[in-house]
């Protein structure tokens, strides 16, 4: 059996997943582990031993959940991949020391460098990007910057210590710098361009020197060293060799790439949308934008296609805090509930409201959002005095502020491009709830929104079926196949997803909801300038 497994892992903002998947793509085995970013000298960061700590903890846990089901150790894999959320900053040297702090994709410090780089190449460019982050450190004359060798993401990096291969799949390379469709690699001009940005200062290196290789859906991206796999299992358990053969790993994707092909969504006039600790919505463009929107990121699917991407940094960690205090709550009463279940229930609370949330108003926001121009964050609940406040209406808005700032971004595509899309696909933590988060995002962009059984899988299943197209495009059978084919053929031709229609009363109150959040927006900004 291990000849034909796949394992995906993935290294979420709050939790490291790793699924293993057979022959028929179903999961066979599931181990996870939480973590939490850290905010350290006003930066928001992961040390890479917690990177290592937490890989481990996944892997263990999915090994002895192997054990359980099987009766015996997992100790063989057919194939590997590894994803991660996108974006950041990975700084090495040509040692391989890390040279500065992991910068994730959270941190909105980077703001002069990505607008002067979206003026040079005409190219819209997030402050979360990598090549915002390494300019920006060009900018403040920080002295790591002349002894970079190498610059990558999480998913480069963790790949890179299984394999030794700098390396990287198109769709998470799309998120360091613009990938140009044609060549499916790293524009080259603007590389030039930036190139000749920097040639004053004279660096040891150019561009191109230090970013990853780029590589397609279905490219072997090296083999798991025996280095690699004493990281992924220092039991020992795990071996470098499945039958005497190496085992191969899939190019490194990120959680956007994950995302797509978790949901089918990786051909044109497709689109999903991933929720969880930040949202983003993909829409796999027939034919480019109009013009450059600073609120919409152009990236690609793991096969290279343009991609319009609205990201929104915050989406359930405000929600996932109060589920929390509520959960505290019974305790102190003594009534312990089953997390899942808390969730369900306050969840389905919010289908019991009002419409427009009686008029209760809350902001999610954790950290700076780009969409809305808002340089800081903070997490807000406000009504009026004549409000009612009720645990329906409360919930409501929660999960209604979740989707909000989506919404606005969503808007751009829609009205002002002419974006259509027969559905979106939902994904992660916020569909788990069965019809509830589906129903109001349905609802929010007036679109039908369609949730797999798969939806709580998210990344991790997605970069364990990129791992298995690899292996299927190296047989003979299946060398021809195209990804888009692989999914809809193979993976999904049984399972479409549950599709609901948005629901009139719920398009109308949300409309009601989006326009006293947009009002309200002054309000969020002022909490984010007085509040220190």
């Amino acid at each position: 059996m291990s000849e034909k497994t796949s394992l995906g892992i993935e290294l979420g903002s709050t939790r490291i997943k790793a699924v293993l998947i057979g022959e028929d793509y179903a999961t066979l085995a599931s181990g996870s582990e939480t973590w939490e970013n850290l905010l350290e000298d006003g930066l928001w960061t992961y040390h890479l031993d917690d990177v290592w700590q937490g890989l481990q903890n996944a892997v263990q846990k999915l090994s002895a959940d192997f054990q359980s089901r099987y009766g015996k150790p997992l100790s063989n894999i057919g194939a590997i991949g590894i994803s991660a959320m996108m974006h950041g900053y990975l700084a090495f040297d040509r040692d391989g020391k890390q040279l500065a702090p992991f910068r994730t994709w959270r941190n909105t410090t980077t703001e002069e460098a990505a607008k002067r780089l979206t003026e040079k190449f005409c190219f819209n460019i997030p402050q979360r990007w990598s090549i915002a982050h390494l300019y920006q450190a060009i900018l403040n004359k920080e002295d790591h910057v002349k002894g970079l060798s190498f610059l990558t993401t999480l998913a480069g990096y963790v790949h890179w210590k299984l394999t030794g291969q700098k390396v990287l799949g198109v769709g998470e390379a799309s998120g360091m710098f613009p990938i140009d469709s044609k060549t499916n690699n790293f524009n080259g001009e603007m590389i030039g361009q930036f190139d000749s940005l920097i040639g004053d200062l004279k660096f040891d290196w150019k561009l191109a020197d230090i970013l990853p290789k780029v590589l397609n859906a279905g490219d072997n991206a090296g083999s798991l060293t025996a280095e690699g796999a004493a990281l992924l299992d220092p039991t020992g358990a795990l071996k470098a060799l499945d039958q005497g053969s190496a085992i191969p790993l899939c190019p490194p994707e990120g959680d956007a790439g994950t995302g797509m092909v978790a949901t089918n969504s990786v051909a044109v006039r497709t689109g999903n949308i991933s929720a969880g600790t930040s949202v983003f919505a993909m829409a796999v463009l027939e034919k480019d934008l109009s013009r450059v929107y600073q609120e919409i990121d152009m990236v690609t699917t793991p096969t290279g296609k343009p991609v319009a991407m609205v990201h929104c940094n915050s989406c359930t960690s405000d929600l996932d805090a109060w589920v929390n205090l509520f959960g505290e709550i019974t305790e102190t009463f003594g009534a312990k509930v089953d997390r899942a279940k808390l969730y369900d229930e306050l969840y389905y609370k919010a289908l019991e409201g009002d419409a427009d949330c009686g008029g209760l108003l809350s902001y999610n926001y954790y950290a700076g959002e780009p969409v809305t121009g808002l340089e800081q964050g903070r997490p807000l609940f406000v009504r009026k005095a004549d409000s009612p406040l009720g645990l329906a209406n409360f919930m409501r808005s929660l999960l209604f502020s979740t989707m909000a700032t989506l919404k606005i971004g969503m808007d751009i595509l829609t009205e002002k491009e002419n974006v259509r899309l027969d559905k979106l696909l939902g994904h992660g933590g916020l569909f788990k709830t069965k019809g509830v988060g589906q129903r109001l995002m349905a609802a929010a962009l007036k679109t039908p929104v369609a949730v797999m059984e798969t939806a709580g899988e998210g990344g991790a299943w997605g970069i364990a079926l990129l791992a298995a197209y690899m292996l299927q495009k190296s047989s003979s059978i299946g060398s021809g196949e195209s990804l888009e084919s692989f999914l809809a053929q193979k993976v999904f031709i049984k399972n479409a997803g549950t599709l609901l229609e948005p629901d009139t009363k719920d398009v109308e109150g949300f409309a009601a909801f989006i326009k006293q959040y947009t009002r309200g927006l002054a309000i969020e900004k002022a909490a984010g300038e007085y509040l220190q």
